[in-house]
């Protein structure tokens, strides 16, 4: 977890030492910040801009806990889908604040005693995110992104594939629905396209035990359109 945190402060730093100059064209300047298909419609105040997107993807999810049951290592693949915002902060620099809605599906597996369970925990996420545009030419723009997140568990189970069963995950007896923690990733603008690929590190104790902690981990991998 220390290590987490100190990845984090390191890369906020060095996006904002970034010297802005080195950014304006296309992706990173007050006529079109954004990507090629910015207009005066979406500006949010004077030289400032929003632009807006749709992601899809897939997700390999895993829990860390110190109770042996709820321990899952083995990666759950899910999906990951939303919309998102994108604010510019500063006329002068490229720097972006990014927020929006996703539903996301974590979880993990494991096998082990004879057990083979799977943990399905759905969430609806809120990412809080810094993200800065690095220009390689006209159409092309690389972006870091660093921030946090947070989260509310709309459904999930906890299923016993030997004995087939099945039961909510999060109940008084599993796991706590409130989820948040540290996002960090890139992502490249193709023109109006976007891809990125991301991992979502759990930093509040899920578990409904007050005497054990759970934490989910979560690869994503997303595909998207600006507009």
């Amino acid at each position: 977890m220390k290590q987490i945190k100190t990845l984090a402060i390191v890369a906020l730093t060095i996006f904002m030492a970034l010297p802005a100059q080195a950014q304006y064209g296309r992706y990173g300047n007050p006529r079109g910040y954004g990507h090629t298909r910015v207009t005066p419609s979406v500006r949010s105040g004077a030289g400032y801009y929003t632009y807006y997107g749709f992601r899809l993807g897939v997700t390999g999810g895993t829990i860390n806990s110190d109770n042996p049951f709820y321990d899952a290592g083995g990666i759950k693949s899910g999906l990951n889908a939303g919309f998102n915002a994108d604010i510019l902060l500063s006329p002068y620099t490229p720097l972006f604040f990014e927020t929006g809605l996703q539903y996301i599906e974590k979880g993990g597996k494991k096998s082990s005693g004879g057990e083979k369970l799977t943990y399905s925990l759905n969430y609806l996420e809120v990412p809080l995110l810094l993200k800065y545009q690095l220009k390689l030419d006209n159409n092309i723009a690389i972006t870091p992104f660093l921030g946090g997140y947070l989260a509310c568990g709309i459904g999930g189970k906890i299923k016993d594939q030997n004995q087939r069963l099945a039961e909510n995950a999060f109940s008084d007896n599993n796991f706590r629905r409130f989820d948040g923690g540290i996002r960090l990733g890139c992502g490249m603008m193709l023109d109006m396209f976007y891809v990125e690929a991301g991992y979502d590190a759990g930093l509040a104790n899920i578990s409904q035990d007050s005497f054990d902690s759970a934490h989910t981990g979560t690869l994503f991998a997303n595909f998207g359109i600006n507009f």
